[in-house]
């Protein structure tokens, strides 16, 4: 774009606390505080272990089925309508959800609250893909990711205070008055819904398609390594509390570990964005899954609660190398015209490697064990660090000249062409 550079001067990080960061913190407490709750409350209205299980998992299954029409929705509607409808839907449906009877009506409204995170989630990127210059998107995106893991870090712990105190329903009346406080911020503080309407004669299905074609190039080359990481982040909280039960520690040990490694993983979030604005997207990337893969290959070879609590600590390092990461890259790689397609494949596929990594991990411990699965999944993240590092380009570097800054002299042949 022509005003690229210009952008790039004017554009301040601090222009999207009321319509992104905020909200984002607001919404993510609010996931936070009924995360928890969601299975006991099952349990409550009758389900067993397995089915409560059930209710959870459809949360990732509505997110999942959500991806690509959320695209759609941010291409046809706008950002800021496709934000404020998920966010919108979270509300609503949590209400629904704290008067349901049943476990299987309860099951549905988790399946829509997925989608409502799905809306939520692809408009809140594109968004911030259309505002943020390039040379700015690493630190927004980090920052993005930083007050989401504040908010599911407070969060579970404001909902179970309002689960004991008041009863379970209470965590979702909380989720649902936050959800509607975000949808206000986002509807005073944006100005702007930026969305491409077709002009290529193609219907919705049509863009979806063509989207998917022709940018099949990167979903191939940077699919392997965004699912790797999803698969890897799932591993992470699969696989400490349950090596750590393994080897005899108790529940408040393995607590005070996981929030360890949970504590250095919070507080990366600004440092990562300033090296992947700085020096490329794959200095933190490639550590991340590097770090993230050796800490499952190196678990099972763990019998104390030291070695324990430095590879969570390992874990956590790697992980919050990861901040942003995916939100960064799809950002970088959207093509303008239809970048809400594009981010609803790219959430597709990395929401794959979310529901996608822990029934990969139920097959190999039931066919084998715990320590296997571990070594698989880390196996796993070392392929896609290499996929990244050997076949996705540095986006930061592709897209260099949309930040040379406005100021820059003249080229000498220009310059030469002025003279009378």
């Amino acid at each position: 774009m022509s005003d690229a550079p210009a952008r790039a001067q004017q554009f301040k990080l601090a222009s999207l606390t009321l319509g992104v960061f905020l909200p984002t913190f607001l919404f993510s407490i609010g996931q936070g505080a009924i995360i928890p709750i969601i299975p006991l409350f099952a349990k409550d209205l009758g389900a067993s272990l397995a089915l409560a299980s059930l209710v959870v998992a459809m949360r990732g299954v509505g997110q999942m089925l959500s991806d690509l029409p959320s695209g759609l929705a941010a291409s046809r509607f706008g950002d800021k309508r496709t934000m404020i409808g998920g966010t919108l839907l979270m509300g609503v449906v949590a209400v629904g959800a704290a008067l349901s009877g049943s476990p299987a009506v309860l099951g549905v409204l988790v399946l829509l609250m997925g989608a409502g995170w799905a809306a939520w989630q692809v408009g809140r990127l594109s968004y911030v893909s259309e505002m943020t210059p390039i040379d700015q998107r690493g630190r927004a995106l980090a920052l993005v990711g930083g007050a989401n893991r504040a908010g599911t870090f407070v969060g579970p712990i404001i909902g179970g205070f309002l689960g004991k105190a008041y009863g379970l329903e209470s965590a979702f009346y909380a989720q649902a008055a936050l959800a509607l406080l975000a949808a206000l911020l986002m509807l005073v503080a944006i100005r702007k819904s930026s969305f491409a309407p077709g002009q290529d004669g193609h219907g919705a299905g049509g863009r979806m398609l063509a989207t998917i074609s022709d940018q099949r190039g990167i979903f191939l080359s940077a699919g392997l390594p965004i699912m790797a990481l999803q698969v890897l982040r799932q591993g992470r909280q699969i696989f400490l509390p349950l090596w750590g039960d393994s080897i005899g520690l108790d529940v408040a040990q393995i607590g005070l570990v996981y929030g360890a490694s949970s504590f250095i993983d919070s507080w990366m979030f600004y440092p990562v964005g300033h090296v992947m604005d700085h020096w490329g997207r794959k200095w933190t990337a490639v550590p991340c899954l590097l770090l993230l893969s050796l800490s499952l290959l190196l678990l099972p070879l763990t019998t104390e609660v030291y070695a324990f609590f430095l590879i969570a600590l390992l874990a956590g390092l790697g992980n919050g190398l990861g901040t942003g990461i995916v939100m960064t890259l799809g950002a970088d790689f959207a093509p303008e015209g239809r970048r809400g397609e594009f981010l609803g494949v790219w959430r597709f596929v990395a929401d794959l490697g979310s529901a996608g990594g822990p029934l990969a991990v139920s097959f190999i411990v039931g066919i084998a064990s715990l320590g296997l699965a571990s070594v698989a999944s880390g196996g796993f993240g070392l392929l896609g660090a290499a996929a990244l590092w050997l076949f996705v380009p540095e986006t930061l570097r592709r897209n260099q000249p949309h930040v040379i800054p406005a100021t820059a002299p003249p080229a000498p042949e220009t310059a030469a062409e002025k003279r009378p």
